[in-house]
Parts: structure tokens; C-alpha cells; sequence
């Protein structure tokens, strides 16, 4: 699958002591918030932190990646993935004691990306977080 073709690059790249493993950040939007989480899921001890945007993941699963520092961002009228998925993620974490970052736009459809990488503390943040 992609998905595993993906993995296997990430590991293949971690192979590169140029490479600092406590720094491997991933992040997507519509498809790809959702193969975030699913990267995540699959391997949650190799990436520091995570964005998601307009994704989507079953409750279930959030477990899996509850420790990884996570910022999720939707559009409350997108009309393709809509927002609720984003909201009982972000529920889910804090049921588990998570304390994820979150932006809801309350305009914006499916394209909050345009606002969420105009975020001026998103990648900040993220390049701050470091896998322990």
C-alpha cells in the first residue's frame, strides 16, 4: 500500500545519522490529515509531533497517538470531511488526558488550509516538539 511504501521511506531515511530522530514531523491535509493519523496509528514512537488538517480518524484509534504532540485545524462548513471528525478526535484526546492543540475556522470550508499554514506559530511549534 502507499501508506506502507511511505513507512518504509521513513525508515530508510532515519538510517541517515544526519538525521535527528528525535525530530521526524509529519502533517496533511483532507487525504492527508487522514494518512496522518494513520502514520500515527501505525507508528506512534517515531514522529515528535503532528498537524492534521480537514482529516479524520475513528475514535478508537486515537489512543494509539494520544502522546504525540498534536495540533488539528477544520473548517467548520466543510462540506467534504466534515468538522465533526475533527471534534471527537480532539474530544477523544482530552478524554485521555491529552492536551491537543486545536483550530477551528468558523467560516471556512475545506480549503482551512490556506488558513492554517498562514498560522504564523505553526511550524514553531511544531519543530519545537522533540520525541523523548
Amino acid at each position: 500500500t502507499a501508506m506502507a511504501l511511505f513507512l518504509r521511506l521513513v525508515k530508510d531515511v532515519l538510517k541517515n545519522e544526519a538525521v535527528d530522530e528525535q525530530r521526524v514531523y509529519i502533517g496533511g491535509l483532507s487525504m492527508g490529515g487522514m494518512g496522518t493519523y494513520e502514520a500515527l496509528r501505525r507508528k506512534p514512537k517515531v514522529f515528535a509531533g503532528a498537524f492534521a488538517i480537514c482529516g479524520g480518524d475513528h475514535t478508537s484509534n486515537v489512543k494509539k497517538y494520544a502522546h504525540v504532540p498534536l495540533w488539528i485545524f477544520h473548517g467548520e462548513q466543510d462540506d467534504v470531511v466534515p468538522s465533526t471528525h475533527s471534534h471527537a478526535i480532539v474530544a477523544e484526546l482530552k478524554r485521555l488526558g491529552a492536551n491537543p492543540k486545536y483550530t477551528f475556522y468558523p467560516t471556512a470550508n475545506h480549503n482551512s488550509w490556506d488558513s492554517a499554514f498562514a498560522e504564523p506559530d505553526l511550524l514553531p511549534w511544531l519543530f519545537s516538539q522533540l520525541n523523548k
